[in-house]
């Protein structure tokens, strides 16, 4: 027998199903192979003719060897540079057992909080922490960046004006003393809302213009300076003008925390809470604000609430998903938040608590003013009196500036340099006394009577002296939380007993349509903590970051070769960002075109909640259109909007295949009533997952797209966070993709930042890359085949015992499909709700839930699942349908059953009173596979409307708990 040779193709470890299983599962839908499958679901006339143009797929272990050689060319560099970006260390019982193990970062977004109480106990420490340090009591669970939370917060005070200032009040002012990247956020984020941003001097502003009604202010300085604000924020409260301050989390251990000067929204990351720098991200911003607010507080909030044994859980309070319930009257779009982030640095806090916080901070600190002191006796001028780890260092001329930064980098040292002749020094956790010695070393070289300084004679005499005012008086983080785990042996057993609350991809299949909970391969994951990736500040010099620039280059190369585009932005850091940087990138091209009167967007109704929310942000009026009875675009109403908007038509979002799992026929004749109207069409790239290799957003018509890299390619969910959301572009749209006002990036006439990053979240790029790079052409498109394969089967299984909504002219479904549940509330008073918390019992997380259609469920298996896993899975659902059945059919109480009090928690299995009107064997035990493997929720069912009636979104005191009663949020 002969001996084959070839490597070992990673395909075949990404894809569930082998040879055999495929070949059963398409004898039990009744196809004869994959191409006829394929055939039967796709629209022949959208079919891509060629090959994905991709370099041919590599073995992980050779992957892994010529990355190396790519991350290589990344030089690190010391980094003094500052503007909210900062070195840090990561602990490494958080970085082993959280960063880089996949029961963290393999698990969906929290909404099903029964089998999710580990990551909703990590966020609401997120949230405490927040709160604690800012001074106000509210905070959410995260966003994207600083300067997208700058921004939220300036649109969430816009919405909120009131009496006078509703009509009159259109102007935001914005120090000029805010991270440049920030300023350019705001700036673009106000411009399609008709918000004039005025950038300028904060202590010349009048508060008392009608026209003010909000302010941005930073705290420190982006120059480093600690300014008193609590007269300004007083003198704007009484003229009904709001104020929003962001705020370095760390310095507030030490200075007078922004709520407490009376800033309405204090806004900021926490970045050097253990998350590294990854050239540009990803990081966790947070946004606190006061507790009136909380209706309109954008992102996700954690809240405590009870269950139905009566003890404290936690679970997603008030506006889960806002977007999705209110669509264009959204305030916000944003889905993806940062929670694996979040996490990290909610930990960090944990494991240093208040103490440590503070020693740090006061060592970095130390460090400035270490550095402050030999300065002046080497006759520089620091141009800061009060600070926190920065100092404006004043020099002679430019000519004396060049010098040091020729002499930084000799030293592999990176300053920040401003216009004028001054330098920016900022210190991190990371910096010693060795470091301040070496730069006044550097100092002392320029000036030719440069004396040598004594650093260790100089620290004797440091200490943390802010005026009164300035100084932090009140307690943070006293709860038990953050003072119990401060070995790590205690803080291993603390991850470990909140990883344990949580199901994720490591224990079964998440089948979410729309979401593509696919797998996340090991060797996609490693590099994510090479220095090399992770030690980068974003605005670097370019060419001590060559590695990363490769990347984006192949990366940018692979995408556009995939979605049938030449042009690709990497900037979006989430699928509702690269929505609206799609939508803004169309108003500009309209604009340009001197047809700035085209405003107005058509959407389906079965669109995604951010599409119509997106289309507001920039700017569009939304028209819907409507879905056939096939769930596909109504042409006829469609051509009915278009006709009656055609002066004023700017584009259509859609959504292929469609959020109702159908591959639309008439795909192309909708693009082109688009075009013929004056009209671009953005794609919606949630579905690509059933595209790749098969069709293409080029193919089927659109004019640009993004691509959630958080689904079809690979980047884990994380617990809902963090995604990449890439635009790709025809060329006409090409010369306005975002840009940046530190680091060139987009195109001739392009938009303003949509993220503070100019690559975005640029480390995890890295995991996409790693993904099309080891597939190929071959391998991506035999994911779709897969894909749409998994779910012809599971809906093949299914439909004999459930209803199937929607599918294609032959009967096929695309990657997903949509499963009606709503007979079984007049059959059994059975709810959606009640399915999705019985999976939990058989060990699975639910499918998408209502939506696009109430009363539903969507299933989307993707490519990665065997068959075994997809029968089990199925066994589930045909369990629960029989489950169903004996209620029907009077058997058993239609209240009091094992669906309407799922999910069954080991306490009450256990408990010595059982008085179920049915066995603990068939609460626990409903299959035999579960007796030798069986995931327990960590709680019974949650009661949604009493946590909202009763919202508490910091950890729970230790008096909330009876005796006996294991607290929420710690031991």
């Amino acid at each position: 027998m002969s001996i084959n040779f070839d490597k070992e193709r990673f395909m075949h470890r990404h894809n569930g199903p082998d040879e055999k299983q495929e070949s059963e599962m398409l004898s039990a839908i009744g196809a004869s192979s994959i191409d006829e499958l394929i055939g039967q679901t796709i629209p022949k006339g959208i079919r891509l003719q060629d090959q994905i143009d991709l370099d041919e797929p590599m073995s992980e272990y050779r992957f892994l060897e010529e990355f190396r050689d790519l991350a290589n060319k990344n030089k690190i560099y010391e980094s003094y540079i500052g503007m909210g970006y900062h070195d840090t260390l990561t602990p490494n019982v958080i970085l082993r057992n959280v960063l880089e193990n996949p029961g963290w970062y393999t698990a969906y977004t929290p909404y099903q909080a029964e089998i999710a109480q580990g990551r909703l106990e990590a966020l609401i420490n997120f949230q405490t922490m927040v709160s604690d340090l800012t001074g106000r009591e509210l905070a959410n669970a995260s966003l994207l960046d600083e300067g997208t939370s700058a921004a939220e917060a300036m649109s969430m005070l816009y919405s909120m004006r009131r009496g006078a200032k509703r009509k009159k009040a259109h102007t935001f002012f914005v120090s000029e003393l805010c991270h440049p990247q920030t300023i350019d956020v705001v700036q673009g984020r106000a411009e399609p809302l008709d918000i004039e941003v005025v950038v300028g001097d904060h202590k010349e502003l009048d508060v008392t213009d009608e026209e003010l009604f909000g302010i941005l202010l930073q705290y420190p300085t982006t120059d480093g300076t600690v300014e008193d604000y609590s007269d300004l924020i007083a003198a704007c409260e009484e003229n009904n003008v709001q104020s929003v301050v962001a705020a370095d989390l760390l310095s507030l251990t030490l200075l007078t925390p922004p709520g407490e000067m009376g800033a309405d929204v204090v806004v900021g990351s926490t970045q050097r809470f253990g998350v590294p720098m990854g050239y540009g991200g990803p990081h966790a911003a947070y946004f606190a604000t006061r507790e009136k607010y909380k209706r309109k507080i954008p992102g996700r909030i954690i809240g405590v609430t009870q269950d139905t044994e009566e003890n404290p859980v936690y679970r997603m309070a008030l506006q889960t998903r806002e977007q999705h319930i209110r669509r264009e009257k959204a305030t916000s779009n944003i889905c993806t938040a940062q929670v694996l982030l979040a996490v990290i640095a909610g930990f960090y806090a944990v494991y240093h608590g208040p103490k440590g916080l503070r020693r740090i901070a006061e060592r970095i600190h130390g460090l400035a003013k270490i550095m402050d002191k030999g300065l002046e006796r080497l006759g520089y001028e620091v141009a800061n009196d009060l600070y926190f780890d920065t100092l404006k260092v004043k020099l002679e001329n430019d000519n004396q500036k060049e010098k040091l930064r020729q002499k930084a980098l000799d030293h592999k040292l990176n300053l920040r340099y401003f216009d004028e002749s001054a330098v920016g020094i900022a210190f991190d956790e990371v910096k010693d006394l060795d470091h301040v010695r070496e730069l006044l070393s550097i100092f002392a070289s320029l000036n030719e009577n440069g004396e040598e300084v004594d650093v260790s004679k100089l620290s004797e005499s440091v200490e943390v002296d802010y005026p009164e005012k300035l100084t932090r008086t009140s307690d943070y983080l006293q709860h038990p939380v953050f003072n119990l785990y401060h070995s790590e042996h205690e803080m291993l057993r603390y991850l470990k007993k909140l990883e344990n609350k949580d199901l994720s991809l490591v224990h079964s299949m998440i089948s979410l349509g729309s979401c593509t909970m696919k797998l996340n391969a090991t060797s996609e994951m490693i590099p994510l903590t090479w220095p090399e990736f992770g030690k980068l500040h974003p605005f670097a010099p370019e060419e001590q970051a060559e590695g990363y620039h490769e990347l984006f280059d192949k990366l940018e190369h692979q995408l556009a070769a995939i979605t049938g585009f030449p042009a690709v932005s990497l900037q979006p850091n989430s699928g509702a960002q690269g929505e609206f940087s799609g939508l803004m990138t169309i108003r500009a091209y309209h604009k340009h075109r001197r047809e700035g009167h085209r405003n107005v967007t058509i959407v389906p109704d079965s669109a995604h909640g951010t599409n119509p929310a997106s289309a507001v942000m920039a700017g569009m009026d939304v028209v819907v259109t409507e879905c056939d009875e096939h769930g596909n675009i109504d042409l006829d109403d469609l051509r009915e909007k278009v006709a009656a908007n055609k002066e004023k038509l700017a584009a259509l979002m859609v959504t292929y295949p469609s959020t109702h799992g159908v591959f639309e026929e008439d795909i192309k004749e909708i693009c082109q009533v688009i075009h013929d109207n004056g009209g671009l069409v953005y794609m919606d790239g949630a579905n690509m997952n059933a595209q790749v290799g098969l069709t293409s957003p080029a193919e089927i018509g659109a004019d640009v797209c993004h691509l959630n890299l958080h689904k079809t390619f690979c980047i884990p969910h994380g617990g809902g966070g963090p995604g990449m959301g890439p635009i790709a572009a025809t060329k006409d749209l090409a010369p306005f993709l975002p840009g940046n006002p530190v680091k060139k990036t987009g195109g001739e006439h392009a938009i303003k930042s949509i993220s503070a990053a100019p690559w975005g979240s640029a480390s995890i790029l890295s995991i996409s890359y790693a993904y099309i790079k080891m597939m190929g052409a071959e391998g991506l498109t035999k994911v779709s085949e897969i894909a749409i394969l998994n779910a012809n089967y599971l809906k093949e299984r299914l439909q004999d015992h459930y209803s199937i909504l929607y599918t294609g002219k032959n009967g096929r479904t695309a990657h997903e499909f949509i499963v009606d549940l709503r007979p079984f509330r007049q059959s059994a008073n059975i709810e959606a709700v009640d399915i999705a918390k019985r999976l939990m019992d058989y060990g699975f997380h639910a499918p998408t839930m209502s939506w696009p259609v109430p009363g539903t469920i969507m299933i989307e298996p993707t490519e990665s699942e065997t068959k075994e896993e997809l029968d089990r899975f199925c066994e589930a659902m045909i369990s629960i349908r029989e489950e169903i059945k004996e209620i029907e059919e009077g058997q058993v109480d239609p209240e009091n059953n094992v669906l309407k009090q799922a999910p069954h928690t080991m306490r009450v299995a256990m408990g010595d009173n059982w008085d179920r009107p049915y066995s603990r064997e068939k609460a626990i035990f409903p299959l035999d596979y579960l007796r030798f493997n069986k995931f327990w929720p960590a709680v019974s069912r949650v009661d949604d409307a009493y946590g909202d009636r009763n919202l508490m979104c910091n950890c729970v005191p230790i008096d909330a708990y009876s005796e006996g009663q294991e607290p929420a949020a710690v031991d």
